[in-house]
């Protein structure tokens, strides 16, 4: 299995951090957030990683290399302005192959997520090794996570690992997933296209799965954001200890 991480944003929130430094190489606790990605998806055993950038894009490139540093495979595919999330995988097509992709935000932070449970997740339910009762027509396989204070409202809503436009409770769209490529055949190389739309169209059909994922998330969208990730953890009082 390959891996996308999108990297091309501007982080225009994060200004103005980012006029001088791409936002995927923004450190959260010593380490550039997309790096996290990187080590996490070397360690499940995924090495083949195509990395899409814009802004600053050349500051990925020399950072990261060829990815031999971290025991992975890295091929870039670079864009004269950000396409957007689906655009950016239809300028990348090239690079992706025909078999299903896991897919990554590299603004996030999500240091534990366990991408080796997502080698089959888009086979049929009698594959060896499929934790979710996967429907043989599903295009995308996402995670969603409780909404953060942004966004309350959240995009999807969960029904029995089947993901839904409409229903409570909503949950929000993580930014991890894994993809069919022929989900993305009607966007040419070139074409900016969100993701969003595309997930909304297909969840119609009721070829969209999906899970609520419950551990360590967080979207690193503005300073403060990346602010509070880097404080330094104050362990609780114990209760009759003197402070």
């Amino acid at each position: 299995m390959k891996a996308m991480i999108f990297a091309a944003g501007r982080g225009e929130r994060m200004r103005p951090l980012t006029d001088t430094c791409p936002k995927p190489l923004l450190k959260v606790r010593g380490r550039p957030l997309i790096v996290w990605h990187i080590l996490n998806l070397v360690r499940a055993g995924i090495t083949d990683i195509i990395i899409n950038h814009a802004h600053l894009g050349d500051m990925i490139v020399s950072t990261l290399g060829d990815g031999s540093q971290f025991g992975a495979q890295i091929s870039y595919s670079p864009e004269v302005t950000a396409l957007e999330t689906a655009g950016g995988v239809a300028q990348a097509r090239h690079l992706l192959g025909d078999e299903p992709f896991v897919a990554i935000a590299a603004d996030i932070y999500c240091p534990h997520f366990a991408f080796d449970k997502l080698f089959n997740v888009l086979e049929a339910n009698d594959v060896w090794g499929n934790p979710y009762p996967v429907d043989q027509r599903d295009i995308a396989w996402i995670f969603l996570v409780k909404n953060p204070p942004y966004h309350p409202l959240g995009d999807f809503a969960l029904n029995s690992f089947a993901i839904a436009n409409e229903g409570e409770p909503k949950y929000n769209f993580s930014g991890i997933g894994v993809f069919r490529p022929e989900m993305f055949d009607a966007i040419k190389p070139g074409e900016s296209a969100k993701l969003g739309p595309l997930l909304r169209a297909y969840a119609d059909r009721g070829q969209v799965g999906g899970d609520l994922y419950r551990g360590d998330w967080a979207n690193v969208g503005t300073v403060d954001d990346l602010a509070a990730l880097n404080a330094p953890f104050t362990p609780p009082a114990v209760p009759g200890q003197n402070s």
